[in-house]
């Protein structure tokens, strides 16, 4: 079967890369995370005294120079990308489809700001202007390109090859799932017959750290960092920041299977719905989740019974923790009791901008292996979300459907849903 229900050609993945705190490539990641290892740890990268949160699940392993956050995504961005299209068998350097990369915000970030203060010439104060006359100077010129939002998706397009103009996208923390939509509906609307599908953020530095600190939004419980990040449990207190990358490797099916490729799986739904309640929080109602994962659903033409997994948002913040279960409850009914749902930010910490494309590949992962990933850290049961998070162990069950879920701040909420086969 090439298309769906709706006359649509199948979307299938052939390629999946990934690179996380606990592991670079999808074997050491998948391994560490089935054993419930935690790569959240002390920050050593720069001096975090006088922050409220100290830890999160950084990439230490990874160098790039300068050392900012647009270098290390792009880096991460390449290394899943090198593993997920030579996974697929496709050109590594002429790539015959489009890019759709997610990328955090970008801005100058601290390190370049003092030295071009440095090099205004001002003494005392240093103005605004006096930093854009410091910045319009020729040496200069590199710090301008690299902090422009679309360098990363130009430099990752020409070492890929891929075609026409690279799309970069940032809907928050959905955004990794939501650059796997776009890829699902060029192939659907025929405009493409390939898509290189990615996530990445690499944005673990101070500045990050007090402005999530200032929403309240980070775990303060920096003296156990592998046990600080505990989705559902009642004793959570805030996210962990993580960084990652991820990369899928999107196919028309029929295209897929005449040139013997190997499928991965298939990208079967997609539902995106936003929420204007608050620009962090989600509303209270769950509305636009419940929306969102109905969508999903009924894209892929299942109907919930037909889920055997949900790989969970799972932020270990108080309130989406309690809005992501309302919301399942909300569609999938008392099958909640017992319907294995699992974060693997408890392990990973929020990778942000790359989570919904890490977590498209442990979907997908889940689905070959027949093994789904714990929650780690539930060791306090919160009374008011009654679910099966799998708790702290890793368990084997056959799965042939995945929803995957992905709510951002601003109210960025997009579901995806993954099957070995169509149904």
């Amino acid at each position: 079967m090439a298309h769906d229900k709706q006359g649509r050609p199948l979307v299938a993945v052939t390629g999946i890369g990934v690179v996380t705190s606990i592991g670079q490539g999808k074997d050491d990641t998948w391994a560490a995370l089935t054993a419930g290892k935690s790569g959240i740890h002390r920050i050593n990268r720069f001096p975090v005294d006088g922050l409220r949160t100290t830890i999160a699940g950084t990439i230490d392993n990874v160098q790039v120079d300068p050392f900012c956050a647009p270098m290390l995504s792009e880096r991460l961005a390449v290394l899943a990308a090198e593993e997920a299209v030579g996974q697929s068998g496709l050109a590594t350097a002429d790539f015959p489809g489009a890019l759709f990369i997610a990328v955090p915000p970008v801005e100058m970030e601290w390190p370049q700001r003092e030295a071009l203060a440095k090099a205004s010439g001002q003494q005392g104060d240093v103005t605004y202007a006096d930093v854009l006359k410091a910045a319009s100077e020729g040496r200069f010129k590199a710090w301008h390109d690299l902090f422009i939002f679309g360098t990363v998706a130009d430099r990752v397009a020409d070492k890929f090859g891929t075609k026409g103009s690279p799309i970069s996208l940032s809907t928050a923390c959905s955004s990794g799932a939501t650059a796997i939509q776009l890829g699902v509906e060029a192939i659907r609307r025929g405009e493409t017959d390939a898509a290189l599908c990615i996530g990445t953020d690499g944005s673990v530095n101070p500045e990050s750290l007090i402005r999530f600190s200032l929403l309240s939004a980070l775990s303060t419980q920096n003296d156990n960092p592998d046990a600080a990040s505990k989705p559902f449990s009642k004793n959570r207190d805030g996210f962990v920041m993580g960084e990652g990358g991820a990369a899928l490797v999107l196919e028309n099916a029929e295209s897929a299977k005449a040139r013997g490729a190997t499928i991965l799986g298939y990208v079967l739904g997609c539902g995106e719905k936003g929420d204007g309640f608050h620009r962090t929080r989600s509303s209270p109602d769950g509305a636009p989740g419940i929306a969102a994962i109905r969508d999903a659903l009924s894209d892929a033409g299942l109907s919930p019974d037909d889920i055997g997994y949900i790989n969970a948002h799972g932020t270990s913040t108080p309130e989406n923790d309690k809005m992501e279960a309302m919301s399942c409850t909300a569609v999938f009914g008392e099958r909640m009791a017992s319907l294995p749902i699992s974060s693997n930010k408890s392990m990973i910490g929020h990778t942000l901008t790359a989570a919904g494309a890490v977590e498209a590949v442990m979907s997908l992962l889940t689905i070959a292996t027949g093994r789904i990933p714990p929650t780690i850290n539930y060791n306090v049961p919160d009374p008011a979300i009654p679910l099966d998070v799998v708790p702290n162990v890793a368990r084997d069950a056959s799965v042939n459907y995945v929803l995957s879920n992905s709510f951002g701040f601003g109210g960025q909420n997009t579901c995806l849903v993954f099957g070995a086969e169509p149904k």
